[in-house]
This record gives structure tokens, sequence and C-alpha cells, in this order.
């Protein structure tokens, strides 16, 4: 998952830090107090690359935030949002106050679990959930019924639901029977609901959805609820 830092305009780069809103820095920026790699830049829409370029105001470092990213189990019955209107609980409410500040990439519906990626890197979260980068995300599913092997081929081939075409990338049954049916999906583009909404075009209700990967991470023994620090360089690991 190497990504490549593009460029952005200045007026943009500060708040993608952390560092400052995007109204602050073009006051700083038409004031002629901001400067980028030791240069007074006057033009909001200079582009910049955040992540490498060197700012100051009025000759004093810009302090960015430190980088964040975390991967979380998240468990059954919390919703992947800040907050919630009809009160129910978030995964933030799993976190310590001071990674209040991550954003959710992607998202798990309430019922589902597993890993799930948060962090302060704007970037980094629009590289992992951009249909064209193919991030794989493999799921293990349990759903009602038998799966046949003329679904299993009608569902790799694609069903198109509610206007959508809803394709996995790679789809294997791991165990079958008349009850419920065991599989892993592997998906590229996250739809909304892809998943479940796939099955139940096949006649089939999703019972059971964990992520167990999202592109070169694991869950491994993760326990629900719980998370971990990651690194820059198991993010970038392809």
């Amino acid at each position: 998952m190497a990504i490549e830092f593009g460029k952005v305009p200045l007026e943009r780069a500060l708040s993608k830090l952390g560092a400052a809103s995007r109204s602050r820095t073009r006051e700083w920026i038409l004031a002629g107090r901001l400067q980028v790699n030791g240069r007074t830049v006057r033009d909001p829409m200079y582009q910049v690359t955040p992540e490498i370029d060197k700012f100051a105001v009025d000759g004093k470092p810009v302090l960015r935030d430190e980088w964040i990213a975390i991967m979380l189990n998240k468990p059954a019955s919390v919703v992947t949002t800040k907050s919630d209107e009809k009160g129910r609980s978030t995964v933030f409410d799993l976190l310590p106050a001071e990674l209040s500040n991550l954003h959710p990439v992607g998202r798990l519906d309430m019922a589902s679990t597993g890993l799930l990626i948060l962090t302060n890197d704007t970037r980094l979260s629009a590289y992992l959930t951009d249909p064209a980068n193919a991030i794989p995300r493999v799921y293990t599913v349990t759903v009602k019924g038998r799966v046949s092997r003329e679904e299993l081929i009608r569902a790799g081939a694609g069903v198109m639901d509610a206007g959508e075409l809803l394709k996995p990338s790679r789809i294997t049954p791991r165990k079958v029977s008349e009850k419920e049916s065991h599989l892993t999906v592997e998906l590229t583009e996250g739809k909304n609901r892809e998943i479940r909404r796939l099955f139940l075009a096949l006649g089939h209700e999703v019972t059971k959805l964990k992520r167990i990967a999202f592109g070169s991470l694991k869950l491994g023994e993760l326990q629900p609820g719980q998370y971990r620090r990651l690194t820059r360089e198991e993010l970038e690991k392809k």
C-alpha cells in the first residue's frame, strides 16, 4: 500500500496536518505571514506537499499533530461514527479521549465486526478508500441456507442491486450445510452494505460478517473492543 504524496493548495495544507483551519491559513497567507520552505507565499492556491514541505508563521515553525493510525477490532452493537443521533454506542466510546480527533477509514455497519482503521491522516484514508487503488478487504461471512455452486458463479459474475453492480473480487466457500454456509469474501471497493446486499439478492441472509484483513493488515489476535497503534511501515507494505 505505498502511498504517493500529491500536492494540494497551500490554504488546505495546514488543515490536513491538523495545524490550523483553512480560513485561518488563508488569513496568514494574504497577510504575508506564512512561509513555505523559508519563503513567504501570498497565493492561497500555491501547490505544496503537506507531508514534506516546511511551514512557518512569522518565522516560527508550524506545529503539526502527531501522525496517528490505529487498528480497532470493532465489536457488534457499536456504530462507526463520532456521535449517534439515536444515542447508540460508537467506536469512539471504546477509545481514550486523546484519540477523539481520529476518523474511521470507511465503515462497518452496526452488526458487523472486525478490522477498522482510524487515523488523523486524511490523505491516507482517501488512498485506502479510493476504488482506483483496489485495496483488498477480506471478510468471513456466515449466511442462512446452502449457497450453491451456481449461486457462487452468479456472485462472481456480479449481481445488480439498486442500480449498482455488486461484484466481489474473490469468494470462497469454507463450510456449507443446509442450515448455513460459511464463506470468505474479498472486496476491492466498499459499496454500502455490499456483502449483505449481494447475498440477499441471492436469497441468503447474512447472520455474521467480520472483516479480517485490509490490504496487508491482518486482524490477528486482537480482541473485540481492543485497538493497537499502526506504523507507517505496516500501512505501506504491499
